[in-house]
């Protein structure tokens, strides 16, 4: 079984098909900017794009960088503001003509590493934080995903996490892996006060880097990059579109 998956984010948006038994992509992944402004017809319009690149006519599933409930978007962190209140799934059937699935785009990569990632066969409490634009989170129990947690909007030393901790951050005030790991720890500290997981999972872009920041971390939780790497969001989508 193939479906489309297709990852929204902050810089970038990507999509492949995957076959989903497998968790593998079949085909070379495409990857358009993101719209500026990156309003809700305009983000709309690269996802058809990219539904056309593959000449796909199968399922298509679709993450979005915020909460989504019964395909609705709820919050837009780092996507513009008109996206609150919108059905983006009735926006993207109607942009693509297919049938589309939507949901928040960490919770998609946890899915993903659930069933072929890092987190496959884990059970307790584990939690998959994607650092990119922003901080995205996905809260797992025994493999089931608590949906919707936006855990990179804790607020640390008076501001929200992903202003202080996120790749973005990393990259707007130069600083090296050392000193963004400094700024990671203390995020995870305080994550692994709240929810005492057994495992965390790094996602988003950095995990491909991990050996560059993670030595620097220490914890009692163990942590280890996504198994899938900047990929899980696009397979994570593709599942879902399947069910």
């Amino acid at each position: 079984m193939e479906a489309l998956g297709i990852d929204i984010g902050g810089s970038g948006i990507k999509g492949a098909p995957v076959d989903v038994a497998k968790g593998r992509l079949t085909r070379e992944r495409l990857r358009i900017p993101t719209p500026d402004p990156s309003r809700p017809e305009a983000v709309a319009a690269v996802v058809a794009e990219i539904v056309e690149h593959f000449a796909w006519d199968g399922p298509v599933g679709v993450t979005f960088p915020g909460i989504v409930v019964d395909g609705v978007a709820r919050s837009a962190a780092n996507v513009d503001k008109d996206w609150i209140g919108t059905d983006a799934r009735q926006l993207f059937t109607k942009a693509t003509g297919l049938p589309t699935a939507v949901l928040n785009d960490a919770d998609a990569a946890g899915l993903a590493e659930v069933a072929a990632g890092a987190a496959k066969g884990r059970t307790g409490v584990v939690m998959l934080l994607t650092f990119g634009t922003g901080i995205g989170s996905a809260l797992l129990m025994d493999g089931r995903l608590v949906p919707n947690t936006e855990l990179g909007h804790l607020e640390i030393r008076g501001k929200e996490a992903e202003k202080r901790a996120s790749d973005h951050a990393r990259e707007a005030h130069d600083l090296e892996w050392d000193e963004w790991a400094e700024r990671v720890q203390e995020y995870l500290e305080h994550v692994e006060a709240l929810f005492s997981p057994s495992l965390f999972i790094i996602g988003g872009g950095v995990s491909k880097k991990a050996d560059k920041f993670l030595p620097h971390i220490k914890l009692r939780t163990p942590i280890v990059p996504a198994g899938l790497q900047n990929e899980a969001g696009i397979v994570g989508a593709a599942m879902a579109a399947v069910g």
